[in-house]
């Protein structure tokens, strides 16, 4: 197979846009479509292969976007439907393919959908939605908590019962047990792919069904209540969550929606996955006839060590089939990976080193914006914030906004240059060197890096679709070959500030890269300077 017959998505870099916070055209404080389109020369001189855009539909906006009002229509906060069809034709033009969020296992309650399952037992949608009878005493029916703190049941007196929302009370979850609202569902997803779409980002995918039983999950072991974007502080985590997501009946929903998208050549799937055991759902719902790509939490972490990578991707490759993983260090829902990863401090070449491992990692790579400038999680006061999650968990958990501030353009403008009006949140002090006019004139810069990197990247079509390999090494050094159609391409990386040499455990011949932090060989023995990487044969 020549590297040009790869499928797009294989190895794909893929850069995620948050509209709100990307750049606003109309000056009304807030990212919009046009922003997007005015922007896509910058997206496209990134080397990178597609832009996957979160959720810009009609919604109430308690969730940002991710309660969803009309799956067919764009919130005017954001545009209109030309805007949409203006920013598809440039991307394409621009050789950039466009993914959209679909947040398929639920609404919002302002869904005209669920206006009418509301109102009685009896009509046309009474199914559609996950409703149940109060326990005697008039408690919910099980012990369901939500993500976003506190019970999943909200009591509805329309109907004297309870609905489900595993998300907040005005996101209810529709009923995947009725084939109608799958139907219903497939119909709306298959409304962009007709527009021309490339592709689907799957929200919570494995949240569509529950269990039809009702069953109470199992206590978790306090000692395990951990978890990804919620603290041990929060109840969600006080559970096993067996029962309100990632059941079997999934995995039928997601073939009829795979079928689907073959009827659109050249589409892909990256199905968003949180689970139990994450590596193995994501195995799962990636074979054949599922969808193409699974998105992983698992580098989404604190967990900044050699080990666990070597071990998370390893067991990955161990389960997996025929499907393809997708990594990412940082999204919309965590601290940004410079400071995750820095250890709450920023590092120019930590960042560049970040960059160079995650894009060497077999699967397709979702790139969080303002991760090509290394920027820090922003430090937001209680009375900017906007997340309903920060806000009721302050301040052990100061929510999501840190991480999805405005973009910063130009370093001299208002608001950096996202917009003339006081911006939905704050651009913070500490970004404002960061920009990207700043950068751009740095040849040091972390955006150089970044883009010199992906040029020098297309270059390895073992660093695209090749195996994986690892390499036994001691902390703080990860290695491990990439192998496609005769090349392989040895990759190493030291995850520390200190020079480390290590033995030289394989023949190896040095490759040239763009990054400046460049391990030496000397006989059998390599040095990596801080930060430093290695690219050999």
């Amino acid at each position: 197979m020549s590297q040009s017959e790869i499928q797009w998505w294989k190895g794909a870099m893929i850069y995620q846009v948050y509209p709100r916070s990307f750049a606003d055209s109309n000056g009304d404080g807030i990212g919009d479509l046009k922003g997007i389109t005015n922007k896509l020369e910058y997206i496209a001189s990134l080397g990178v292969d597609a832009i996957w855009i979160s959720p810009f539909f009609k919604s109430p906006m308690k969730d940002f976007g991710y309660d969803i009002a009309d799956y067919r229509d764009v919130d005017p906060l954001f545009g209109n439907m030309a805007d949409f069809d203006e920013l598809l034709e440039k991307a394409h033009a621009l050789d950039l393919k466009i993914m959209i969020d679909q947040v398929l296992s639920h609404t919002s309650n302002e869904h005209d959908w669920f206006k009418e399952s509301r109102n009685s037992r009896d009509n046309a949608k009474a199914d559609w939605y996950v409703w149940a009878d109060a326990n005697e005493d008039g408690t919910p029916p099980n012990n369901w908590m939500s993500i976003f703190g506190g019970v999943a049941w909200q009591w509805e007196p329309r109907r004297q019962q309870y609905y489900l929302h595993n998300f907040l009370s005005s996101q209810p979850d529709l009923n995947f047990h009725n084939p109608d609202v799958q139907q219903a569902v497939l119909d709306n997803v298959e409304f962009w792919l007709k527009k021309g779409v490339d592709g689907l980002r799957l929200d919570a995918i494995n949240f569509c069904f529950h269990d039809q039983q009702l069953r109470n999950n199992p206590a978790k072991p306090v000692d395990k209540r951990q978890g990804r974007g919620f603290s041990e502080d929060n109840p969600y985590a006080f559970q096993y969550h067996y029962y309100n997501n990632t059941q079997p009946e999934n995995l039928e929903f997601l073939e009829r929606l795979r079928a689907m998208m073959d009827k659109y050549p050249n589409t892909a799937a990256l199905g968003e996955i949180s689970s139990e055991d994450s590596l193995a759902t994501m195995a799962e719902y990636t074979e054949d006839g599922r969808i193409h790509m699974g998105y992983s939490f698992e580098l989404l972490t604190d967990d900044y060590s050699a080990s666990y990578i070597r071990e998370t991707v390893s067991r990955l490759e161990e389960n997996v089939a025929s499907g393809w993983p997708s990594w990412s260090v940082s999204n919309h829902d965590v601290k940004r990976v410079a400071s995750r990863w820095g250890m709450g401090e920023a590092n120019s070449e930590q960042c560049k080193m970040i960059t160079a491992l995650v894009a060497s990692l077999k699967g397709s790579i979702c790139f969080y914006q303002g991760e090509e400038l290394g920027l820090p999680e922003a430090d937001i006061a209680f009375e900017d914030l906007q997340d309903p999650y920060g806000i009721t968990f302050w301040p052990t958990f100061k929510g999501r906004d840190g991480c999805r501030t405005p973009m910063p353009w130009k370093v001299n403008e208002t608001n950096a240059g996202f917009s003339e009006a006081k911006p939905w949140l704050p651009v913070v002090d500490s970004h404002k060197p960061l920009s990207v006019d700043v950068q751009e004139n740095d040849p040091n810069s972390v955006l150089m890096a970044f883009k010199n990197f992906m040029v020098w990247r297309k270059s390895h079509p073992s660093l695209i679709a090749g195996d994986i390999e690892f390499i036994k090494t001691e902390e703080p050094i990860l290695m491990f070959k990439r192998s496609f159609e005769g090349e392989t391409v040895i990759c190493g990386f030291n995850l520390s500030e200190r020079e480390v040499k290590v033995p030289a455990l394989v023949a190896i011949q040095l490759l040239e890269h763009p990054l400046k932090a460049k391990a030496s060989l000397n006989k059998n023995e390599i040095t990596f300077p801080a930060y430093g990487v290695l690219y050999g044969k």
